[in-house]
């Protein structure tokens, strides 16, 4: 019984001093994230493909600005989509998107998101668009940013679409 106590004491030290090691030279600070933009499209590409059903390409440059809680509130968005759909059944948009903060620091986050038409009130095809992103590289205050989370993309018009984001993202202090 003696023994099992004493490992189980040095076990608990051995992981709160390896714990202790790892967090000592690289210190990060986790930053809730939830933000909104309206985007609006500057280019775009749209592509019919020759398919017995409905199916079409859009590659699309929107920019919009995020408003929200979080390290992005007030940053410049730009996306650089490729929205693959086949109206009334399903999609698959994804992409990237480019933030810059009011200081100039820039991070990326990659997205991706599946599109699936439900029946709407009205009988005719609802679309819910929902994904996950994550922070792939940035530059500044923000070269060292990971994270992730979920997202969604709603139309507010026939042209622009409003994506949201949450989750979390972390920075490590220098």
């Amino acid at each position: 019984m003696r023994l099992r106590e004493n490992r189980a004491r040095w076990l608990v030290c051995g992981l709160s001093v390896l714990a202790l090691g790892l967090g000592a030279g690289n210190p990060a600070w986790a930053d809730p994230l939830s933000i909104k933009a309206v985007m609006v499209p500057k280019e775009q590409i749209y592509g019919d493909l020759p398919t017995p059903q409905k199916h079409f390409v859009l590659f699309v440059k929107r920019e919009g600005k995020a408003v929200g809680t979080g390290s992005l509130n007030g940053a410049e968005l730009v996306e650089y989509g490729m929205h693959d759909i086949r109206p009334g059944v399903d999609g698959s948009p994804r992409g990237y998107m480019v933030a810059t903060l009011p200081n100039g620091d820039r991070v990326v986050i990659q997205w991706e998101v599946q599109a699936t038409f439900v029946p709407g009130p009205d009988g005719k095809p609802r679309l819910l668009d929902n994904g996950v992103w994550r922070l792939i590289g940035g530059t500044g205050g923000l070269a060292t940013a990971t994270g992730a989370g979920t997202m969604h993309i709603r139309a507010v018009s026939p042209e622009n679409r409003e994506f949201s984001f949450d989750g979390e993202a972390f920075t490590a202090s220098k």
